[in-house]
């Protein structure tokens, strides 16, 4: 497949052009014309690159790539080292952030509701990045800590009263405990997201909405992997979904 028509192809399917995002989505390094073997991750670190490189990589497609805004724009250190192991490998990475988070069928806030068993009934937040919902069966927090720890293989930091009735729940993907205030307007009984900050805790304690930070990484494979399975197989593509140990 032509590098230029699954650029078309995954733009046209995840419509990064909607987003007003932090960094610039699609082809963010260009390699060889063309692509049969795709190597997928959650982000482009350099282990994920030297994954790509040993299993013969045409390209990357990640949900976290370069290019962030704020970010220094010299090409040294790690920055050089990652680009240089692209480059000399002409290997093309793509990158999509918030329309990953926000696909309706392929995205990571779509795949959590999937694997949590989470009915969808609604968006909110900026750009309608976060969901609104209820478990397809009444659940307490605990029980719902439970799930959220075995699908995920990790902990998730609860704030809240175990024995708490969760009828509605919202969710967001990564670090959006920003959204929290939002979604207790909403009138849920639960949020969960990637991260929390320390006003958090106080939020979840003084309105009575219970937290789930289940990790950034964490909650963030769902996107690229369905993405990956959805890859594997098209106009003769191999698509790989790599998942490298992150306790974040």
């Amino acid at each position: 497949m032509k590098l230029e028509a699954l650029v078309n192809y995954l733009d046209g399917l995840l419509e990064p052009g909607k987003f007003r995002d932090y960094c610039p989505n699609g082809l963010q390094v260009e390699g060889r014309d063309e692509v049969g073997r795709i190597v997928a991750g959650v982000t482009a670190s350099q282990a994920l690159l030297d994954v790509a490189v040993a299993r013969g990589a045409d390209a990357v497609v990640v949900h976290h790539g370069y290019f962030w805004k704020g970010d220094d724009g010299r090409v040294t250190g790690i920055r050089r080292q990652r680009l240089r192991t692209l480059l000399g490998h002409e290997i093309s990475l793509l990158a999509y952030h918030l329309p990953l988070d926000a696909h309706p069928q392929l995205g990571n806030n779509a795949q959590l509701a999937a694997d949590l068993g989470w009915q969808a009934e609604g968006r909110f937040g900026e750009q309608d990045i976060g969901w609104l919902g209820r478990p397809i069966e009444v659940e307490t927090l605990a029980t719902l800590a439970a799930q959220v720890e075995h699908r995920f293989r990790r902990a998730p930091l609860v704030i809240g009263d175990g024995a708490k009735t969760i009828r509605r729940i919202a969710w967001c993907s990564g670090g959006a405990q920003g959204y929290f205030e939002q979604a207790i307007a909403l009138g849920v009984d639960a949020y969960l997201s990637g991260e929390i900050s320390e006003q958090t805790v106080h939020l979840a304690r003084e309105s009575g909405v219970a937290y789930l930070a289940a990790g950034h990484h964490a909650t963030e494979r769902g996107g690229i992997r369905a993405l990956a399975a959805h890859l594997n197989g098209h106009e003769g593509l191999t698509c790989e979904f790599v998942d490298l140990d992150n306790p974040v």
